[in-house]
């Protein structure tokens, strides 16, 4: 799960497109991220190894 209030910014390794897109969606989980169209996965996988923290 992905807390709601999850500050996206803080990932600077994200790609430009998937920080808005996260941000302007707010997936629940790291699936709902990983279907959102233009996100890369490496960009899913950074988010994942973030949450894992």
């Amino acid at each position: 799960m992905i807390p709601e209030s999850f500050d996206y910014s803080k990932l600077v390794s994200l790609s430009n497109e998937a920080r808005q897109k996260f941000t302007r969606i707010k997936p629940r989980t790291l699936g709902q991220a990983s279907r959102i169209s233009g996100v890369n996965p490496s960009d899913v996988q950074i988010l994942m190894v973030y949450m894992g923290r």
